[in-house]
């Protein structure tokens, strides 16, 4: 999911369709479906490399470790992919990045068109395009900017007029200033992209170990020596956090400040239906894209839903920028979220039961209010989303970072422990290019892109 563009975020009217204009069925939250993949009921006594969290990112760094010939272990809490990696929209994109991000997503573009001959079946890669549209000149001016600001780096965006619009999406009766266009960006399928990589990672000798919560770090000389689980000692050499949302919790616990907000995001998936397109769009209120089954994935772009926790108070502070360029998107509230994360303890040894194995997998539930905004929007655009039947919607938690990069850095603190956390909704999409990057790092070998822009120590 995308929480922002552009860094600042996009331009948009702040109005707020009233969610009756339309009826919008009360689906059944889901967990998605993800496809199985048969992980090891053992636990290793040691490897070289141990990675933590079983997401996309931890798993395609597994993937380039295991090709390497390097022994690795990944543990995850809960399922693999049971978080973010499977509830994301799967889009993959250059556009709207900033400048020195771009070679990232450039890299990953390869690497994804690369992934199904790597892991020996479809991932759901399709380089379709992906286009944003423009309600206001105010909105243009911010593709043009972002246009002239990527101009030595030739890729194939382009800014449209509203005929090319209709061109290229027909059947619309949107009022558009205009829009821009990457043929190039493209999609994948969350839902099965992260077992397919998983089960290579199991082919090429690696491990992976589901329902096993790592606790904390064991160390020696003044270095990693291992990760304590809640099914005893893995020893290593290096350890590689990618917990997602979690990772801030985990760090806490051993004195280290990673700066990350969680935002929640809220999906809705159709039935199959004859779309106007097979480009992935991006309104200013709503996005589409087709999935491979046939129906589409739906989301209301121009809201942020945020429910405060108590690390918003702590630390809110420093996404004054970003607040002050997407107010008119974020929709605060304050409740459950709240309370269940205070239930979370912030600090525990390595024999008391931790965060992690409290809570197997984050599934906060889906706002059906935004899904009815979503799908007005949509049909107020195209029509025939009129016809759309909602099979499921599901929620998700995104880590956010002040600049909505995100952090893929050894951490000096502690020597041994690398980070790849707090990719701002982009981890699907850059997720082969930022796995290497993290093998990279680990194993001292010279980086796939400059890793400077994604230091810990930026902020």
């Amino acid at each position: 999911m995308e929480p922002s563009d552009y860094l600042e975020g996009h331009d948009s009217s702040g109005e707020r369709p009233p969610s009756h204009t339309i009826t919008v069925p009360r689906t059944p939250a889901v967990v998605p479906a993800i496809t199985p993949v048969q992980t090891s009921a053992a636990l290793p006594d040691s490897t070289t490399v141990a990675v933590i969290g079983g997401g996309i990112v931890g798993l395609t760094a597994a993937l380039n470790l295991a090709e390497r010939g390097i022994p690795v272990v990944v543990l995850e809490k809960g399922r693999i992919a049971g978080e973010q990696s499977s509830r994301n929209l799967g889009w993959i994109r250059k556009m709207a990045r900033a400048k020195f991000d771009v070679p990232m997503s450039l890299a990953s573009d390869r690497l994804w068109a690369q992934m199904p001959a790597r892991v020996g079946t479809d991932v759901g890669y399709r380089q379709a395009g992906i286009l944003y549209l423009a309600r206001t000149e105010a909105e243009m001016a911010m593709h043009r900017d972002w246009l002239d600001s990527v101009r030595d780096l030739s890729l194939d965006s382009r800014l449209l007029t509203p005929a090319e619009i209709d061109a290229l999406v027909p059947g619309g009766t949107g009022t558009w200033a205009g829009g821009i266009h990457t043929p190039s960006d493209g999609r994948a399928e969350p839902q099965f992209a992260a077992s397919a990589i998983a089960r290579t990672v199991i082919a090429k000798g690696g491990v992976i170990v589901e329902n096993c919560a790592v606790r904390t770090l064991s160390m020696a000389a003044g270095r990693v020596s291992g990760v304590i689980t809640e099914r005893g000692e893995v020893r290593c050499d290096q350890v590689l956090l990618a917990g997602g949302v979690w990772s801030r919790r985990f760090l806490g616990n051993l004195g280290v400040q990673l700066l990350t907000l969680p935002i929640a995001a809220t999906v809705a998936r159709t039935a199959p239906l004859e779309g106007p397109t097979e480009i992935a769009v991006g309104g200013p209120d709503f996005s589409f894209r087709k999935r491979h089954d046939g129906g589409y994935t739906i989301t209301q772009r121009g809201a942020m839903p945020t429910p405060l926790t108590l690390d918003h108070l702590l630390i809110g502070t420093r996404y004054i920028p970003m607040l002050r360029a997407q107010w008119a998107n974020v929709r605060l509230s304050l409740g459950k979220t709240f309370i269940d994360d205070l239930a979370l303890p912030r600090r525990w040894g390595p024999t008391a039961r931790s965060p992690f194995e409290r809570v197997r997998t984050l599934d906060p539930l889906p706002n059906n209010a935004l899904n009815a905004e979503a799908l007005h929007n949509l049909t107020q655009a195209w029509p025939i989303f009129k016809r759309t039947v909602l099979k499921e919607t599901w929620g998700g938690m995104i880590d956010v970072t002040p600049d909505s990069l995100p952090v893929i850095s050894p951490v000096k603190m502690i020597p041994g422990l690398t980070l790849a956390s707090g990719f701002s909704g982009h981890g699907f999409g850059t997720s082969p290019a930022a796995g290497q990057l993290a093998a990279d790092l680990i194993t001292h070998q010279a980086p796939i892109v400059d890793p400077t822009p994604y230091r810990l120590e930026r902020f």
